[in-house]
C-alpha cells in the first residue's frame, strides 16, 4: 500500500483551455501494468477545454455544478452531478462549465501501452460552438 500526499492544484494551460480551469491529479500511471489517469477538474463559469480526443477513450463523472459537453458535429449537451459521460477512442470533443455555473468532474483515461501521447489537442472551441443549441 502507498499513501501519497496531496499535490498542489494546477492551472490548466491556455493552449488546452479557455477561461479559468484548475485540476488536481488524483492518479497517475504507476509502474506497469497500470496506465490509469484520474484528475479532478474544476471549471469556472464559461471555462472549457479545447477540442481534443483520447487514444484509449475517456470517462467523465460530474461531481458538482452544471456543465456542457459536445462531440464534433454533435449537439451541446448539459451535464449534471451524478452523470457519467464516455467518449470512445478518437472521438473529438470538448467539455466545460455553462456560462453561469461552476462545474467539477473527474476525468478518467488511460495512457497508451506504447508510450505515445494519450491525448491529442486541437483548436479552441469557438463562441459559436460553445453557445450552439
Amino acid at each position: 500500500m502507498q499513501i501519497e500526499p496531496k499535490q498542489s492544484s494546477v492551472k490548466g494551460p491556455a493552449p488546452m483551455f479557455t477561461g479559468d480551469v484548475y485540476y488536481d491529479v488524483i492518479a497517475a500511471p504507476k509502474p506497469e501494468p497500470s496506465r490509469m489517469r484520474v484528475n479532478s477538474v474544476h471549471f469556472c463559469p464559461g471555462a472549457r477545454t479545447a477540442w481534443h480526443c483520447h487514444a484509449v477513450g475517456q470517462t467523465l463523472y460530474v461531481t458538482e455544478g452544471v456543465g456542457l459537453v459536445q462531440a464534433r458535429d454533435g449537439d451541446v449537451i448539459e451535464i449534471r452531478p451524478g452523470q457519467t459521460v464516455y467518449t470512445p477512442p478518437g472521438e473529438w470533443h470538448w467539455h466545460g462549465a455553462t456560462p453561469t455555473d461552476f462545474m467539477t468532474h473527474l476525468a478518467m483515461w488511460e495512457a497508451q501501452e506504447n508510450g505515445e501521447p494519450e491525448t491529442t489537442w486541437g483548436e479552441q472551441v469557438t463562441e459559436t460552438d460553445y453557445h450552439r443549441p
